[in-house]
């Protein structure tokens, strides 16, 4: 077959088992397979420099690196998921060491008690955080797993219509719309004032703080979902949950949120680990792996491999997730941080970013052309309406060295969303309010 793209030792088809399988999708050639990317582009060249001593090559890598404009190396008011705490100086070289790094899904668990015991700390932790009384073993990031706490509401009642409050993450609420889809699961929008879901409603899915940091009544709203005879699904910031209500406090069925904020760098975007907590009575229809604690036949402490519900350790139609790879080195990261602050040193981070969020907005507010654009309680972050359009002042921003806030004037004419947390200093606020003062 001589118009195949590559060559693989691996694949074990004759070119008879490779005719047949042509034939039965109706093609002549493994060429025909390709037929709809254009020509141009199906062996493009490759542009590849000349090759590099290793000196030459890690000069290049820091030329590239030092065009980046990031937090560490400029303040940064930026935040709408991923945030920017301060993480303990002894945290990287404990979670970088070879033993850690190396270790992927315990596929052979009675062999990686390391692995699973951290796993096993890691759910306890963040079942503790939400006030829930299941985590499981972590999911890719925050915005999948609150996509299959819809799916795991949908599953539980039967039902396949969710409601998702207006102010989620719209980057959240794209990856429910998303999960929902292929699943012919009806997703639709609510506000947060609203009295009563539409009939045959599996679930309410909201967020606190919601995507512009402020505080909803999740209470009520919680209220209305179970007396609709729906779930309450929370997508909880975990940093907030140290000060704030936790989930559980509002009778929340199923808690999720977002592992970066609990020490790991931004790394801009990726990878994080996304926290999945529920009720023990639903555990049967949680996603992902639960790691168990046990004693063998001689008494000795062991951990072992609890619930494995994704598809390939049970048939297809009985798994309740596809997760095919395991976040658990973030995992490990959000362990160490949590054990090492603890109970006061987390709510002592929580304390610094409520206060120095405040301390900010007040300071703006009192800018001319400058207003907050909402009312109520909020946490770290704030929605600022701006003189000017939000990308103007950013690019204003940047040339004093400092990284603004988000753009959401989709949603409030001129507004900015800021995010200020423990990392910000009052200098580093007061050379915001100072740059604010001169952009009209």
């Amino acid at each position: 077959m001589s118009d195949l793209p590559f060559a693989s030792p691996y694949v074990p088809n004759t070119d008879e088992d490779r005719a047949a399988m042509l034939a039965a999708v109706g093609a002549t050639s493994i060429g025909d397979l390709f037929a709809d990317i254009p020509v141009e582009f199906r062996h493009p060249e490759l542009r590849i420099p000349a090759p590099m001593s290793e000196m030459e090559l890690r000069q290049e890598m820091e030329r590239l690196a030092s065009r980046n404009f990031h937090a560490g190396t400029h303040s940064s008011f930026l935040g709408a998921g991923v945030y920017n705490h301060y993480c303990p100086a002894v945290i990287p070289p404990l979670v970088t060491r070879g033993e850690f790094l190396t270790s992927y899904t315990p596929y052979q668990p009675e062999v990686s008690q390391g692995t699973l015991q951290a796993t096993f700390e890691f759910q306890t932790m963040t079942a503790q955080i939400f006030g829930m009384e299941v985590s499981n073993a972590g999911m890719y990031d925050g915005a999948s797993a609150f996509a299959e706490a819809a799916l795991m509401a949908c599953r539980i009642t039967k039902l396949a219509r969710v409601a998702l409050v207006s102010t989620v993450n719209p980057h959240y609420s794209e990856a429910v719309r998303s999960y929902a889809r292929p699943q012919e699961i009806e997703v639709y929008t609510i506000e947060p004032n609203a009295t009563e879901l539409l009939p045959g409603t599996a679930a309410v899915l909201a967020q606190n703080p919601n995507f512009f940091g402020y505080i909803e009544d999740l209470q009520r709203l919680s209220d209305m979902a179970h007396a609709a005879g729906a779930l309450f699904c929370l997508s909880a910031d975990p940093v907030a949950a140290a000060m704030l209500k936790a989930p559980g406090a509002y009778n929340a069925d199923i808690a999720t949120g977002e592992g970066q904020a609990l020490g790991v760098p931004m790394s801009f975007g990726g990878p994080y680990v996304g926290i999945f907590t529920c009720r023990k009575k639903y555990i049967r229809q949680l996603p992902g792996r639960i790691v168990g604690q046990t004693v063998d036949t001689k008494g000795r402490l062991g951990y072992v491999l609890t619930l494995q519900p994704r598809e390939q350790h049970i048939r297809r139609e009985h798994a309740t997730s596809n997760i095919c790879t395991s976040t658990a080195l973030i995992g490990l990261w959000v362990t160490m941080y949590t054990a090492l602050m603890g109970k006061r040193g987390m709510r002592h981070v929580a304390e610094l970013c409520y206060q120095k969020a405040h301390y900010a907005a007040a300071r703006i507010a009192k800018l001319p052309n400058y207003n907050l654009a909402l009312e109520g309680t909020f946490f770290q972050e704030f929605v600022v309406r701006c003189p000017l359009p939000p990308a103007e002042v950013n690019r204003r921003l940047e040339e004093r060295g400092i990284i603004g806030g988000l753009d959401v004037s989709g949603f409030i004419e001129n507004g900015m969303l800021f995010c200020v947390t423990e990392v910000n200093s009052r200098e580093q606020i007061e050379a915001l309010a100072a740059a604010l003062e001169g952009i009209e």
